[in-house]
């Protein structure tokens, strides 16, 4: 059975996104990028909460589609968007949102307890199960659900923002598993529930 994955782009100081809900810091280089489709390609699911979902709902169910309108994500070139896109398509997603109506692009909409939908989308799919954005990732982590922590490390200082970790009611204890550093300066920081 897969593992549960928090893995995102996180400042040196800690956050996911600037104070007014920035993310564009964050884009990857090229290098980065492969490794995080070829990542992408081997999960078994998406977990996203509502904002995560409708960031990514708004861009990538067309990207790369038509070869006339080449789409470019910063200094990635549009083979590489079309490549994410197909994974992304691809791949099953479980949205939890009790403010949500309806999902489209493969997903399915989540409203049961957070340890209820991690089971079921467990046995319904294989590989790792990908959680995406810190408010979804608190939830999980109170209570006990994520396996393994995949920070993306950027160097750079926000000062402020949305932070990767929320507050918790206990200290979680981890091991390191893995570091990479990529040739941006982005250091991959592995670590598993100890």
């Amino acid at each position: 059975m897969g593992k549960v994955v928090y893995w995102m782009t996180v400042s040196l100081d800690g956050f996911v996104e600037t104070r007014e809900g920035h993310i564009d810091w964050g884009m990857p280089d090229e290098g980065l990028f492969r490794f995080l489709t070829d990542y992408a390609r081997q999960l078994g699911a998406f977990l996203y909460g509502r904002r995560t979902y409708q960031l990514m709902a708004d861009f990538w169910p067309t990207a790369g589609l038509d070869p006339s309108a080449p789409e470019r994500v910063g200094e990635l070139g549009p083979e590489l968007v079309a490549e994410f896109a197909r994974v992304w398509r691809a791949k099953p997603k479980v949205v939890f949102s009790r403010t949500l109506g309806s999902v489209e692009h493969n997903s399915r909409l989540a409203r049961e307890d957070v340890a209820v939908e991690v089971a079921r989308t467990k046995q319904e799919v294989q590989g790792d199960l990908g959680v995406c954005g810190p408010t979804l990732a608190s939830a999980f982590m109170q209570r006990g659900l994520i396996d393994e922590y995949r920070l993306f490390v950027r160097p750079i200082v926000l000062g402020g923002g949305k932070p990767y970790f929320a507050a918790l009611d206990r200290p979680v204890a981890l091991r390191l598993a893995e570091t990479r550093t990529f040739p941006g300066g982005v250091v991959l920081l592995r670590y598993e529930r100890a």
